[in-house]
């Protein structure tokens, strides 16, 4: 277990490292320092929660949930529109997004009711309804910020920690088809999610790129090649790429290191997943291995659909790179994650606890 923590290290501190560079490429030295103090937090952070007895998170969950929900509220109520949504509270030395955080302790709290569940999480009323409260208060909350993208990688990583830790999948399928509907309406109320749904469906039906954004992410990504034009060379992110230090970070990539680097670095996600999954395995008991299931998902997840939307196989969204991207709350919480798999990890025994079967 050792080998697979020191390697989860390794992988988690080359990811932010080679950001750091992208960063540096993509948007010059006041926004690299920005960016660096933002990284320090986020080691700090990893360092602190991989000492911290991820057992003590179980007597806590409840009011780290309604922590979150409270965030939320805050945030509609109280935060600046900023390019149409309400995300951010400005804590003058960071702009803090709440959302964010809030990922990572429903997923706490959902891993810590299935456990107490048992096995009523086959029951829909003895068991799911529970932890499905908590999923959409949460979905609903990020929803009308508005943020759809966030939102739908909530509901999805949710629902498959649900499967995972024994809901019967008539119940979670059942569930999906409604929401689905709802969810479809959603989109197209807000107008930014609409024209991101209607375009990207064009592009399917009459060819072309989806925007001006993943047109020129998908030039920058062509025009890197193989071994790409070397850091530090990106063409693109000079005045032709919008947010190329954020939510098109992969373009860069690509264009800088070429298809090698960008196979490279998604192989690099994959191993964190998989490093995760075997760390579930051998937790020692179900809250620990369905918390590491669910924070190595929800990173590879977020790493995917950042990719899917450079290439322009999705819809435009806002989704950073995981530890790669600027934007200090996303790379601060996912140093947190990463150091909490770490715990579990460095907790685990050689008996294995297995998840409670589907019926």
């Amino acid at each position: 277990m050792k080998v697979l923590t020191r390697t989860l290290i390794t992988i988690t501190l080359s990811l932010v490292i080679l950001g750091s560079f992208l960063i540096f490429s993509a948007k010059g030295m006041d926004l690299f320092i920005s960016h660096l103090w933002k990284v320090l937090i986020a080691l700090i952070g990893l360092i602190v929660f991989s000492s911290i007895p991820y057992t003590k998170y179980r007597d806590y969950s409840k009011y780290f949930i309604i922590f979150a929900v409270v965030l939320l509220i805050i945030t509609l109520l109280f935060s600046p529109d900023v390019k149409g949504a309400a995300r951010w509270i400005n804590l003058k030395f960071i702009r803090f997004q709440p959302s964010e955080l809030a990922k990572l302790l429903l997923m706490m709290h959902i891993a810590v009711l299935i456990e107490e569940k048992g096995k009523n999480i086959t029951d829909y009323k003895n068991g799911l309804v529970y932890p499905l409260f908590w999923i959409f208060l949460i979905t609903l909350l990020i929803l009308i910020q508005p943020n759809v993208s966030t939102s739908l990688i909530v509901l999805f990583t949710s629902f498959v920690l649900l499967y995972i830790g024994g809901a019967r999948l008539i119940h979670l399928g059942s569930i999906i088809g409604v929401a689905s509907v709802f969810g479809g309406m959603a989109i197209m109320l807000f107008a930014h999610s609409r024209h991101r749904v209607i375009t990207f469906v064009n592009s399917l039906v009459h060819g072309g790129s989806i925007n001006m954004q993943v047109l020129q992410s998908k030039i920058a990504l062509g025009s890197g090649g193989f071994l790409g034009l070397g850091i530090g060379m990106s063409r693109q992110s000079d005045l032709f790429l919008p947010e190329p230090h954020n939510d098109f970070i992969f373009s860069v990539l690509g264009e800088e290191l070429g298809f090698a680097g960008t196979l490279l670095i998604l192989v690099a996600y994959l191993a964190i997943f998989l490093i995760g999954l075997i760390i579930a395995k051998k937790a020692k008991d179900e809250f620990g291995q369905l918390l590491a299931f669910g924070i190595s998902f929800m990173v590879v997840t977020s790493a995917f659909l950042h990719a899917a939307v450079s290439m322009g196989v999705m819809p435009t969204t806002g989704i950073t790179l995981p530890l790669v991207s600027f934007g200090g709350t996303s790379i601060i919480v996912f140093g947190i994650s990463i150091g909490i798999l770490i715990n579990i990890g460095m907790q685990s025994k050689l008996k294995k606890v297995r998840v409670r079967k589907r019926k």
